[in-house]
């Protein structure tokens, strides 16, 4: 059979990068190359700070880097000399989480690899298997053909984002009767044939794939008249843009129904912890909402860069043709982005958020001082924070009965939860 010597990924980014310093991890006897045009993002790779964050991911390239692993703006000498190019296609789909994608390359539920049914195909499928075989049991590799494996990447995350609207929506009928959607979530993962994976009611989800994957979905089914089940996949779109408005909505309604000229603190800002990736980010669609209503916003997160940040702030549509930067502050200390604050709002789920000094924090925002977690990372805590004296708003649960009596007007009246979210142009 033909042995794979050399191997170059086309792609140095969040897929890429991780994949490929892996598969040099396990197969020191492949040289792998990893090729960008973007000189900036090599120069990344090569140096002590890597492009992204990923836990475990700086040990790894230091590993191999130099030995068989190498990164460069040569492409076409790296795609001449390769045995095998990664190019970032379904056939060979990944099944990565951020912040955690060393660890499900290391020890993956499956590796998917598609081809086609000719024996050039089947003799690329082979010798791909026998790259993963390297460190993945052969019975958690599966063979198929091209159509196959790619709608098995974009099913799988469709069904993932699916139940991360669902949960959300029961979310809103637990805040309107009294539930607890934590409590709700648990009674209904318990059931084996549900199971309690991505029933975490939040904010909405954000990253690079979910709703990338879920129009593309769309699309395909529009483009084969099958106008039925595209309709049925676009409101899973459409729900996780109605929980970002109506958590935005809810915010301006328990600030007296308007947050002109108040400061707000936003902590976290990637799409979830442990990565610094705020692609289609929840806080970034919550920002604008916000900033629509002129809300003056400190934004804090422990791994996401201010030129980030300020750039998706800048996008035109977020910001429309005048970036609103005068609206926008990154702060590098939590405690500073909560100072004379009206309102905390946590957007990522961020472990340190959860061992802050509230009482600390407290003393420095305005009165009353409220927190609107969007993440539940709070939830140990209400009791003591309810103490202190903040006023506590969180997803899918009435923390109090009664809240600071305000009066009630025409709330939100450019992000009315109510008004069905304009569809996104599928992709």
């Amino acid at each position: 059979m033909f042995q794979i010597k050399k191997i170059c990924c086309i792609g140095a980014g969040y897929v890429g990068g991780p994949t490929c310093s892996v598969i040099a991890q396990m197969c020191p006897e492949i040289t792998v190359t990893v090729v960008d045009v973007n000189e900036s993002r090599i120069k990344a790779w090569n140096s002590d700070t890597l492009p992204i964050y990923e836990p475990g991911l700086k040990e790894v390239v230091e590993s191999c880097r130099g030995k068989n692993l190498f990164f460069s703006t040569d492409i076409d000498s790296a795609i001449r000399d390769a045995d095998l190019v990664f190019i970032s296609v379904l056939s060979n789909p990944e099944f990565l989480a951020e912040g955690t994608a060393v660890r499900d390359l290391k020890d993956p539920d499956r590796v998917l690899i598609g081809g086609d049914e000719t024996p050039e195909g089947q003799k690329a499928i082979r010798a791909l298997c026998a790259v993963y075989e390297h460190w993945v049991p052969k019975t958690r590799i599966i063979t198929t053909n091209t159509w196959s494996s790619e709608l098995s990447k974009l099913a799988a995350n469709a069904f993932l984002a699916q139940r991360i609207s669902s949960i959300n929506s029961i979310s809103a009928l637990c805040e309107a009767t009294g539930a607890d959607v934590e409590e709700v979530a648990k009674a209904i993962g318990m059931d084996q044939r549900i199971g309690s994976k991505f029933l975490k009611a939040s904010v909405g989800f954000g990253g690079s794939c979910f709703q990338k994957d879920v129009l593309n979905l769309v699309y395909l089914c529009e483009a084969l008249n099958l106008p039925e089940v595209a309709s049925y996949w676009q409101q899973v779109i459409d729900m996780n843009e109605y929980q970002r408005r109506r958590f935005a909505c809810r915010i301006i309604d328990c600030l007296f129904n308007t947050v002109t000229g108040k400061k707000i603190a936003l902590l976290g800002f990637s799409f979830k912890k442990d990565t610094g990736d705020t692609r289609e980010s929840s806080s970034i669609y919550i920002s604008k909402y916000l900033m629509d209503e002129g809300a003056k916003l400190f934004i804090y997160d422990p791994k996401v860069l201010k030129d980030q940040i300020m750039q998706d702030l800048s996008q035109p549509s977020i910001s429309g043709d005048n970036p609103e930067r005068e609206l926008v502050t990154v702060t590098s200390d939590p405690y500073e982005a909560c100072q004379s604050a009206h309102a905390l709002v946590i957007c990522t789920e961020w472990d340190m958020f959860k061992e802050l000094d509230y009482g600390k924090i407290y003393k420095k925002m305005l009165k009353p001082a409220f927190i609107f977690d969007g993440r539940r990372v709070l939830d140990h805590l209400h009791p003591q924070l309810q103490h202190i004296g903040f006023q506590i708003e969180t997803i899918g649960k009435k923390v109090v009965a009664t809240r600071i009596p305000y009066t009630p007007g025409a709330a939100c009246p450019r992000i009315a939860a109510a008004e069905p979210p304009a569809k996104k142009a599928k992709v």
